[in-house]
């Protein structure tokens, strides 16, 4: 099992007082698609960051010559976001094109959750699988044609911090219990804390909560997502790493005939965003009906139209191989 050298994080901001706790909530405020304040009108924004159906022609273009590999989140990406996210189910269509598409090209779900619940919403063995932000990795295990040596690809690099995960979901369970709506789910290398359905007048609360955990954790850190807190690990790991090991595993790590594509929707994802953008390699795609600072190139509004920008890669690909 690979285990990659830890670096400690800087700046975990756990231990401030009430001046940290209007931070977190103005924060939660920002990660919200209702509070957003874009500094540029939509017209604008997508003048930076078109469609990638628009502009399919011209990904095809700089992906010429190169092999795609592709990286998807999970929520707000293959599913739809919903108020419960033990149901954010994916559709049998857009189950059966993800399908199509790993019989194409090299294919990674990364995601927040934890490994075992995203294969238990995808249900298909031909993908790599990263769960808890990549924390947790596992290649294929039957029906693709890329399975050969992939099978046993493992990848875990915070094993040690298993106990006291599990020790603070159960300590935030005890804690939230009386914020109506709080949600907290265990993702094995990572605790959320949902708060989609938790009235605004009590965002204030839920973060004091947190707070009172988690400050007795030093070696847990705090990041946000689409009304989620995360806790995680300060080990330096996350989608952008996740990305990487696995264009290494694949045998890409210094190749410049590999053209990665990641698509995503949340702000987790910008770390594999980034990625792309330093090694000047590949694109992202941000999923978004808002404006929003993003390193992604590209965006796409829902998963509807994830869906039609797969199918026209699997077209695409399959017109090319004479399929």
């Amino acid at each position: 099992m690979y285990r990659p050298k830890k670096k400690v994080l800087q700046d975990l901001h756990i231990n401030n007082g009430g001046g940290l706790i209007s931070s977190w909530v103005d924060s939660m405020r920002a990660c919200s698609p209702t509070h957003l304040k874009s500094l540029m009108k939509q017209s604008s924004w997508l003048t930076e960051h078109p469609s990638a159906l628009d502009m399919f022609e011209d990904i095809l273009h700089v992906s010429e010559g190169k092999q795609i590999v592709m990286f998807m989140d999970y929520d707000g990406t293959l599913s739809p976001i919903v108020d419960d996210p033990d149901r954010a189910f994916m559709s049998k269509k857009m189950r059966r094109t993800v399908r199509k598409l790993a019989n194409c090209f090299h294919t990674a779900i990364v995601s927040g959750r934890c490994r075992e619940k995203v294969y238990n919403f995808v249900k298909l063995t031909e993908l790599y699988y990263a769960g808890s932000h990549g924390m947790d990795i596992k290649g294929p295990e039957q029906g693709s044609k890329y399975k050969e040596g992939s099978e046993s690809l493992l990848c875990q690099p915070a094993t040690e911090f298993l106990p006291m995960i599990d020790e603070v979901y159960k300590k935030l369970v005890e804690k939230t219990k009386f914020t109506p709506g709080a949600n907290v789910e265990n993702n094995k290398f990572c605790v959320s804390v949902h708060f989609r359905r938790v009235d605004e007048n009590n965002w204030s609360d839920l973060a004091h909560q947190v707070r009172a955990v988690m400050k007795d954790y030093p070696k847990l850190r705090l990041t946000q997502g689409r009304k989620v807190l995360e806790i995680r690990p300060i080990i330096k790991w996350d989608k952008g790493k996740a990305l990487e090991f696995l264009l290494e595993s694949l045998g890409y790590a210094n190749c410049t005939d590999v053209f990665p594509l990641y698509i995503g929707d949340d702000r987790t994802d910008e770390d594999a965003f980034k990625i792309l953008r330093e090694r000047r390699q590949g694109l992202g795609i941000l999923v978004s009906k808002f404006p929003k600072e993003t390193n992604a190139s590209y965006s796409l509004q829902e998963p509807a139209e994830v869906i039609d920008f797969l199918q026209r890669l699997v077209e695409w690909k399959q017109l090319r191989s004479g399929a």
